[in-house]
């Protein structure tokens, strides 16, 4: 996406602070099973933490109680602030996992950066990332009809049910727009417009005229990315193509061109960024390859993980190889 000229941004300080989130429920219930093992979760964690904090060393976590007791009382993950804000979320549907992500995204005040679990930076983010009013890790463009979003299924089902639709979701479908901001990383400046994206974003999934429809669905827990991913896009449109808007002239700033630059090796390499998206998290020699990592460079971590599992379960061992990541 295109920016506007200068004279249209919103006053920015720039990125500071990364920020990770942990719903434990969605995790216990289904997401366990993206890993090759519970332990190999903790350790990308290790290395989530650790890599991006040598250049955004402000640190926070939004979690739970059951979270914030496995990834800093177990863990000792060195976070500046922790929320367990997450426990609102009591009694809410965990197959709608995405209601953590957003729970954070609205909690932030300040310019930030939020990353996934299976996300590692081995640089900083590029300045004009930095400072743009929103940034992601990349455009997915797919046919509107007929794709993994299914904007339309979900827009004829609240339709149909009498249910309620944001005003940019109804502007955007209406056009019939087939593009979607992947947020394995995301953030930014504007922290008035991702309070107010979040926000729509949670009232979308939880308002009560919108059950019968989600019901009427059914299965729902990949359709996540339409709320997080595919609803930020039509936010940003709306927002940046109204003049009356009071977030007239938003835009995001991507890290990736496409989602095939995102997952192009050398493409990656050079932006010095790793997301294990899918079927990379059960790969047994990437597993590998990520406990020999955390092993020798933050050996104490390590140590403290398979003590803590120790403690918890007991937990199958791989063991590392001799070739990094």
């Amino acid at each position: 996406m295109s920016g506007p000229t200068p004279t249209m941004l919103p006053v920015t300080r720039g990125v500071r602070r990364a920020v990770w989130s942990y719903w434990s429920r969605p995790f216990e219930v289904h997401h366990h099973q993206g890993w090759v093992s519970r332990k190999h979760h903790l350790l990308a964690w290790i290395l989530s933490v650790h890599t991006a904090r040598q250049h955004y060393p402000e640190t926070s976590l939004v979690t739970d109680e059951a979270g914030a007791a496995m990834l800093v009382d177990g863990l000792g993950l060195p976070f500046d602030q922790v929320s367990t804000e997450l426990e609102t979320l009591e009694g809410a549907d965990a197959d709608w996992w995405v209601l953590g992500k957003l729970h954070a995204y609205r909690a932030q005040e300040t310019p930030f950066v939020h990353l996934d679990t299976d996300v590692f930076l081995w640089k900083r983010l590029p300045r004009a990332m930095e400072m743009a009013p929103v940034l992601a890790q990349n455009p997915e463009h797919f046919p509107f009809v007929g794709s993994w979003y299914r904007p339309e299924a979900f827009d004829v089902a609240v339709q149909a049910t009498q249910g309620w639709l944001p005003t940019e979701w109804i502007w955007y479908v209406s056009q019939r727009r087939g593009e979607a901001l992947c947020c394995g990383v995301f953030g930014g400046n504007d922290i008035g417009f991702i309070n107010h994206y979040a926000d729509s974003a949670i009232r979308f999934i939880k308002h009560p005229l919108n059950q019968t429809a989600w019901d009427l669905i059914g299965f729902k827990i990949g359709d996540n990315i339409l709320f997080e991913q595919y609803f930020l896009s039509a936010c940003i449109a709306y927002h940046a193509y109204h003049e009356t808007s009071p977030f007239y002239g938003v835009y995001a700033h991507c890290l990736f061109g496409s989602d095939a630059d995102a997952y192009t090796p050398a493409k990656a390499e050079a932006a010095g960024y790793t997301h294990l998206i899918g079927g990379a998290k059960r790969d047994v020699a990437l597993a590998n390859k990520l406990e020999t990592r955390v092993a020798r460079d933050y050996s104490q971590d390590y140590r403290r993980c398979l003590e803590y599992l120790c403690r918890t379960e007991a937990a199958p061992q791989v063991q590392p190889d001799r070739e990094t990541p």
